[in-house]
């Protein structure tokens, strides 16, 4: 294959974000983002009495337990984890709504 000497760079796309969010979509983060923090405990505190697998624990081990946990919450979470989100965005929704910010 010939080569007829350097080739232009694509240009590159450029996106914006944006600054305006709806409300329930704010509402929606913040209910996901509760809802991984307790469970960020939750799977910290099972974790407590275990080794993380082949590791061997240790100072790492302990210092990178609580990534390991926050990564296991966000995962059961995007999943439809406990339910602890959708109650929230619902009471979120709910005060909203009665004062009549929707």
């Amino acid at each position: 294959m010939e080569t007829t000497g350097p080739q232009p760079a694509r240009p590159v796309q450029q996106t914006t974000i944006s600054t305006t969010r709806s409300a329930a979509t704010d509402a929606a983060r913040a209910a996901f983002e509760f809802e991984v923090v307790f469970l960020s405990q939750a799977v910290e505190e099972m974790m407590r009495g275990t080794t993380a697998g082949e590791f061997g624990g240790g100072h790492g081990e302990d210092t990178w337990r609580s990534f390991l946990a926050r990564a296991f919450a966000e995962e059961i979470a995007s999943h439809g984890g406990t339910g602890i989100a959708r109650s929230i965005e619902a009471g979120i929704d709910a005060y909203r709504a009665g004062k009549g910010e929707e």
